[in-house]
């Protein structure tokens, strides 16, 4: 098992190179193709950014309007704020699966959608009406999805309205569902990210209750370990040489600017022993500091690309209102 100490991360200093006229807003998730080229989905006027390793833009899509085209939409704390008119209603995670197809998954609009890597519609679920909430129904403002290698079988946590897993065939045929709000072991407050590891269990940041659990895909409990915040989680390797990543938010605003609570980003093996962690000891702007976490991605080198979802966090509260970074990359050094 690679467990070594020496694994280092530095952070890339102005790696992303946003043209001018694009507003990420902030990119509330990232992921990475077989080609290492890096996808970006943000809440700005250009939903969807690509990105080559040196972090030049490469392509784009997902709007057919003007800049100009705005809507006021509330967000997911209540907030009544002005957003570009693009295909999404309010981008929160993209995954990349084994075939290179992209998943989308609009939590305000209550739908994913498998798509090319050119923005073609090849698969929605969802109707793009919610359940009710907390009803364990599809869907009520869905946060992540991610799809077997090995079967094509889609899992897709529901969890800002509802505190659920979902199961589909490689057509979207539903399978099964569990979970149920509540904090003992099986248990979600808010499950907000998934993954799989080895394809026969699934990992779930179930954030408000400050852990990872771990399932089988037929939803029987495993173990867990505690996490602060845990947003995001990616897993590579298998077998022993497995590894999890966990990005961490941040504090409650009480504790703001305490030192070494989240904000961070740390590597596990699959018994959840720590191996690394990264990120300053602070939260900031600098770029190599973190704001809030929200999704993660790794490339075939083990670099790590973080997005955050930073104007919701701290920029909205600033005066006037400002864009804060949202996206970094951390290089790994052996």
């Amino acid at each position: 098992m690679n467990t070594k100490k020496s694994i280092k991360y530095e952070a890339i200093e102005g790696w992303a190179k946003i043209p001018h006229g694009f507003w990420l807003r902030e990119a509330t998730s990232v992921a990475v193709d077989s080609n290492d080229n890096v996808y970006v989905f943000n809440r700005g006027n250009m939903p969807v950014i690509v990105l080559d390793q040196e972090g030049n833009v490469i392509n784009y899509w997902g709007t057919d309007n003007s800049i100009n085209d705005t809507v006021i939409r509330t967000d997911a704390y209540g907030n009544s704020l002005q957003f570009w008119e693009t295909w999404f209603v309010r981008p929160h995670a993209i995954t990349i699966d084994h075939e290179d197809n992209l998943w989308v998954v609009d939590d305000s609009g209550h739908q994913i959608h498998k798509m090319s890597k050119t923005g073609e519609f090849l698969l929605s679920l969802g109707t793009g009406k919610p359940s009710k909430k907390q009803s364990g129904e599809m869907f009520n403002r869905p946060t992540d999805v991610v799809v077997s290698k090995t079967t094509g079988e889609i899992f897709i946590s529901d969890g800002y309205g509802n505190s659920r897993i979902h199961r589909f065939d490689s057509e979207g045929n539903h399978i099964l569902s569990f979970g149920e709000s509540g904090t003992e072991r099986g248990k979600f407050n808010l499950p907000h990210n998934i993954a799989l590891i080895d394809d026969d269990e699934i990992i779930v940041c179930d954030r408000e209750n400050n852990r990872v659990q771990i399932f089988s895909v037929d939803g029987e409990y495993k173990r867990e370990w505690m996490a602060h915040k845990a947003v995001a989680v990616e897993v590579t390797g298998s077998g022993d040489n497995t590894k999890i990543y966990v990005a961490e938010q941040g504090p409650a605003p009480v504790q703001r600017g305490v030192a070494n609570i989240g904000n961070c980003v740390r590597i596990y093996n699959k018994n959840g022993n720590q191996i690394l962690r990264f990120g300053d000891e602070h939260f900031g702007e600098n770029f190599d500091q973190f704001l809030w976490p929200h999704s993660l991605a790794i490339d075939s080198k083990e670099n790590i690309y973080i997005a955050e979802v930073s104007f919701t966090e701290w920029g909205r509260h600033q005066t006037p209102r400002r864009e804060m970074p949202s996206l970094k990359k951390w290089s790994k050094k052996n």
